[in-house]
């Protein structure tokens, strides 16, 4: 199984299925080795938290759980649109590989 995945923390994306479709957020942390992506405002659930201090509150909180990362699509910064990933070379050969928009050809 690859550990790679498409985007990388602070990218914009959106949710393309499920419950949060449609959904633009900003990746907050990734988890190469699961797959999966944690985004912001997106896959909210309710923790149910003890507290663990003198004075600290406990209770329930929402907070942001992990999706695939084949679940969420990156949005070009140009175009604004979803697109998929492409990865330019430069043509004299160096190692510097870039992402670019596979609709407009914008770099990422």
């Amino acid at each position: 199984m690859s550990n790679k995945v498409h985007v990388k923390t602070g990218d914009e994306v959106i949710v393309i299925n499920g419950k949060y479709r449609g959904h633009k957020g900003k990746v907050l942390q990734v988890a190469p080795a699961e797959g999966k992506v944690i985004v912001e405002g997106a896959n909210i659930v309710t923790k149910h938290v003890k507290p663990r201090k003198m004075g600290e509150p406990g209770g329930l909180i929402k907070a942001e759980s992990a999706l695939y990362a084949d679940k969420v699509q990156l949005v070009c910064p140009k175009c604004g649109r979803p697109t998929r990933v492409g990865h330019a070379v430069k043509a004299d050969g160096q190692k510097d590989k870039k992402r670019i928009c596979k609709k407009c050809n914008a770099e990422f």
